[in-house]
């Protein structure tokens, strides 16, 4: 299969506002409950580091006041709105210097699976932190749990599952790691961070993980075809199936791992 170098779900196709808004709903409260645990608060100097959407550094922004500093960075920044809060600019992980100043806190999540030099990345997150300051970091694993329907009961499940499937497929072969969610902890330790934990979770099914399936599967859909991988019969049958509510539809485990720079600030 052809690997022709592009982001699989990039953020300026039509669908990907509702693919953020979806991983928003499904997400922040939780990003949010662990950068509460990890203390944040006024005068904190925080990067969100591949942003995508305003959600996280919106609430950052308001966490940290006008004594605080924000800096969102994206690939594809002109998703982001101006004037929001917090500072934008381009930048790609693994490839681009990181931003320089101390962060006390430093967040990423689902970026770093798509990103070719992972490690690079990881280090470069880790070096932009302040003595004592935090890394948040919060990826998809994939192979942990394979199924977009646990609960596989007859041919729309499978048909559903089989589609999962294919997308697994043109995720690996753009050089995504499956399973790199669970490596999170194992690797901050290796990065020298201190005081490290991890949780995972999974939501089997809400009105989100369908709006989600719907506007992944709009921005895949040609590539899942030309791959031999689907029919056009067949993902309009299971799109169907997702729009009559006929599906429970999971997300892969979100595991979120944390830990400290050593030092005092």
């Amino acid at each position: 299969m052809a690997d022709d170098g592009k982001y699989l779900l990039g953020n300026l196709e039509p669908e990907a506002v509702s693919r953020l808004q979806a991983l928003s709903s499904l997400f922040d409260a939780g990003t949010f409950a662990h950068l509460e645990r990890l203390g944040i608060g006024e005068g904190w100097r925080c990067w969100e580091a591949g942003a995508g959407s305003a959600s996280v550094p919106s609430y950052l922004a308001a966490r940290v006041g006008d004594s605080g500093y924000v800096l969102a960075t994206d690939l594809e920044p002109n998703t982001l709105p101006g004037a929001a809060g917090f500072d934008i600019r381009h930048h790609e992980l693994g490839s681009d210097p990181a931003p320089e100043g101390g962060f006390d806190l430093v967040h990423v999540r689902l970026v770093l699976v798509h990103v070719r030099n992972r490690d690079r990345a990881l280090s470069d997150l880790v070096s932009s932190l302040r003595p004592g300051g935090w890394l948040l970091v919060e990826e998809a694993d994939p192979s942990l749990q394979p199924l977009v329907c646990p609960d596989e009961r007859g041919d729309e499940e499978r048909l559903a599952n089989r589609l999962k499937d294919g997308f697994r497929e043109l995720m690996a072969a753009r050089g995504v790691d499956l399973a790199f969610g669970r490596t999170l902890p194992r690797r901050l330790r290796e990065a020298g961070l201190e005081d490290v934990e991890a949780d995972a979770w999974f939501p089997i099914t809400s009105p989100a993980c369908e709006v989600l399936e719907l506007a992944t599967l709009a921005q895949i859909r040609q590539r899942l075809i030309s791959a031999g991988l689907a029919t056009a019969e067949e993902i309009d049958r299971h799109v169907d199936h997702v729009r009559e509510g006929r599906l429970d539809l999971a997300t892969s485990p979100l595991v979120s791992a944390w830990g400290r720079r050593g030092g005092v600030g």
